[in-house]
């Protein structure tokens, strides 16, 4: 009995020993090459080296580099581009990095079961490639594009003329190029190459916007009556600036603000520049006085923040200028200016009263007065104001001379007047039925200014 046990584990250990003696043969037999069962694509890799496996995608590559893609809009083609631009290939590497590490793997107990299932052939392992592709062509052509064909809709503006709201500009529908449906659909389009090689055709779509407000809803905004204006003294400015604020102010006549929505300045503006019809007028650049387009727009910035004070609305962003301006304190005590400058520097605020509010703009040129007048409906909110509080005063500096190549010798003019530094502050607070809704303290720091003056130099 003791002898047949012995003979069959004899046996035993010598099937074991000739199986595992086979298992390592066809083992070593892969050392440097991809186990059986892999494949990339659908197409058996086992037994090649990683050399002939990355040779095979880079011959692959070759054939990407007869395709091209068409880009389409509205049924025209837009841009043409080659597979070389585009730099399409196969993540070759990669994939086959991948695939080789089956039967690798750092995990010890992983490693043994990927090389049973291998070499006894009792499981596949599958891999798919991909195709890569550089963006900085796609990216530089839909910038362009987004550019041509991107159009913010417009909102209907309207007249308040008798009681009633009255168009004056129909609403126009706006256009926004749908920028991540073309990156989808154009990889989709690129990962089929891999199929068959061949030119493609990838459409770039847009979406309509709809604007926010029509001329069909004209008389559902609830707007009686008038809840608040503010007003600002210009005198003294030259001809360019004053130019410059009528063309700044027609911006804003007739807008329409919706109830609960915050106002921005700059968002109406627009752009501000020789381009749009504003002359170069002087504003403070880098501690000087120089002549730039637009300077005159602040004087709209500094009157639509005393409206919306003055109507008891909540300021979202307001900014002081950094030295008191004359034009701003012809008829105010410092404190009540704002300016902007786009993009970083806005003035906002937000209508929270229960109707829309129109924006009416009123020019006295005769008096240099400029106003702006909200109408909309009252709503027994009511607005205090502390009077202002003016400290830290500080002298002007000595007078600067600037030199003038447009002037003769001999001309000397007067551009901008001494101002003395100082910081102020005024309390705002706005109740609607004895309830505090709004509650804010207006600080301003107003650095000392100079005197200055242009001399000319020309002959």
């Amino acid at each position: 009995m003791k002898a047949n046990k012995f003979t069959i584990f004899i046996l035993i250990f010598s099937v074991a020993c000739i199986i595992g003696y086979l298992f390592y043969a066809k083992d070593s037999s892969y050392r440097n090459k991809v186990y059986p069962g892999v494949y990339i694509d659908r197409i058996h890799f086992g037994g090649k080296t990683k050399e002939e496996s990355i040779q095979y995608f880079m011959v692959k590559n070759k054939s990407l580099g007869r395709t091209k893609i068409n880009i389409k809009y509205k049924n025209s083609t837009i841009a043409s581009l080659k597979s070389e631009e585009l730099n399409i290939q196969y993540d070759g590497k990669d994939i086959v990095e991948r695939a080789y590490l089956i039967g690798r793997s750092s995990h010890f107990p992983s490693k043994i079961i990927q090389k049973i299932n291998s070499l006894l052939g009792w499981k596949k392992y599958e891999f798919d490639s991909k195709l890569s592709y550089k963006m900085d062509k796609i990216n530089e052509l839909l910038n362009l594009n987004e550019e041509k064909y991107n159009k913010p809709a417009k909102n209907a503006l309207f007249e308040f003329e008798n009681g009633k709201v009255t168009s004056f500009r129909k609403e126009e529908k706006g256009n926004k190029i749908e920028t991540n449906l073309f990156l989808k659909e154009l990889d989709k389009n690129i990962q089929t190459l891999k199929i068959k090689p061949t030119n493609l055709n990838v459409k770039l779509t847009s979406a309509v916007i709809e604007p926010e407000i029509s001329l069909a809803k004209a008389n559902k905004y609830g707007i009686e009556e008038l809840i608040g204006e503010g007003k600002s003294d210009y005198s003294h400015s030259i001809p360019e600036r004053i130019h410059n604020i009528i063309l700044a102010s027609s911006k804003f006549h007739g807008v329409l603000i919706p109830k609960d929505k915050v106002f921005s300045f700059n968002k109406i503006i627009g752009d501000i520049s020789s381009s749009t019809g504003y002359k170069p007028a002087y504003i403070i650049k880098g501690g000087k006085t120089v002549l730039g387009d637009g300077g005159g727009v602040c004087q709209i910035s500094t009157t639509l923040f005393r409206a919306a004070l003055n109507t008891g609305l909540p300021i979202i962003e307001r900014n002081p200028h950094a030295y008191r301006v004359g034009y701003y304190e012809n008829d105010s005590k410092p404190g009540f200016d704002a300016t902007v400058f786009a993009p970083t520097v806005d003035f906002k605020f937000k209508n929270d009263t229960l109707a829309y509010i129109l924006i009416q703009s009123e020019l006295d040129k005769e008096n240099n007065i400029l106003r702006f007048k909200f109408y909309g409906k009252k709503d027994n909110r009511n607005v205090e104001m502390s009077p202002v509080s003016v400290y830290d005063i500080q002298p002007p500096p000595p007078p600067i001379f600037q030199d003038d190549p447009t002037q003769k010798k001999g001309f000397q003019k007067q551009i901008d007047f001494a101002a003395w530094g100082a910081k102020s502050y005024f309390e705002y607070k706005v109740k609607k039925d004895s309830k505090v809704i709004t509650e804010h303290k207006f600080y301003s720091s107003y650095r000392p200014w100079q005197a200055i003056y242009l001399v000319g130099i020309a002959d």
